[in-house]
């Protein structure tokens, strides 16, 4: 006799948050859809986050609660997680950040009424590491166009934050991509294959409230270390190159996408015309790989 899996997974990826993990999984365990498990990944913390995360795990038969022996870094975390999960509808889910009570019954509705979207998410409010208020943020990524060339295109030229991955996505769109790779801004690379899938719908609410504070990855993000310690903290791998590879993974994205050939080359056209305005920096990246050695 099988047992039934939740309709959703939340994938929680954890790293010496004990500042604030305790809010993000009050959140979570508080969603007035409650057909979900949600599996933490703890990226090998020395800070309270394990006892924090293991004392929610005790209480809720729903929470299941892994660590990793060493750290893997933040995108491999996230994938690992995901590999975890079982849910028909996945969900990423950050220890900074906290979420309205209802944003998983919103989003599950959206996608059970409408099988061509394949992710949902709300609004963002921007706060403090004291909930402050600071902003509230556009998107602008409801992503409705019946072309997956439209949808791709018009969301590379619009994105700014990257919030949308924190949505509920379909596994087996998701199951379908490269998922975060370890080049920088691969989340939006990310979203920009899933649009190849389908349609992304935005909830006009803000229900999402991304935390903004020093330590957090969106504040240090121009800091060369802080990401060396984020993709990569055990120096494993050249940690450069990064437009390059982004163009990789955008050509390697479409060419595998289900999409007509005719589409693909539209696409094909469109990289190459964004690589060409960016041949400055293609450039400089490849004159320091050649003096690297």
């Amino acid at each position: 006799m099988s047992t039934r899996r939740p309709r959703v997974s939340i994938g929680l990826p954890v790293f010496n948050a004990e500042r604030f993990v305790e809010q993000s999984l009050k959140s979570l365990t508080e969603q007035t859809y409650g057909d979900f498990e949600l599996v933490i990944s703890d990226n090998a913390s020395t800070d309270r986050t394990e006892q924090i995360c293991r004392d929610y795990a005790a209480g809720d038969r729903r929470i299941t609660y892994c660590r990793n022996e060493k750290n893997i870094g933040g995108p491999r975390n996230f994938n690992q997680v995901f590999e975890r999960c079982h849910g028909e509808y996945h969900k990423w889910s950050t220890a900074d950040d906290y979420w309205h009570p209802t944003v998983l019954e919103k989003c599950v509705d959206v996608l059970d009424r409408s099988p061509e979207v394949v992710l949902c998410y709300p609004k963002t409010t921007l706060v403090n590491e004291r909930n402050e208020f600071i902003s509230q943020y556009e998107d602008n990524l409801h992503l409705q166009d019946s072309s997956p060339n439209k949808r791709f295109m018009q969301l590379l030229d619009t994105i700014g934050l990257c919030n949308a991955h924190l949505g509920v996505i379909r596994r087996q769109a998701l199951k379908r991509t490269a998922l975060i790779g370890d080049q920088l801004q691969s989340d939006v690379h990310l979203l920009a294959e899933l649009t190849l899938y389908g349609r992304f719908y935005l909830l006009p609410e803000f229900l999402f409230f991304r935390r903004f504070h020093p330590g957090s990855s969106s504040w240090e993000r121009s800091s060369k270390q802080h990401q060396l310690e984020y993709y990569d903290p055990a120096h494993q791998t050249y940690f450069g190159m990064h437009t390059w590879r982004k163009y990789i993974k955008l050509f390697t994205a479409v060419q595998r996408s289900p999409i007509r050939m005719k589409d693909k080359l539209e696409l094909f056209g469109y990289l190459g015309r964004s690589m060409r305005w960016g041949r400055s920096a293609l450039g400089r990246e490849l004159f320091a790989a050649i003096r690297r050695g």
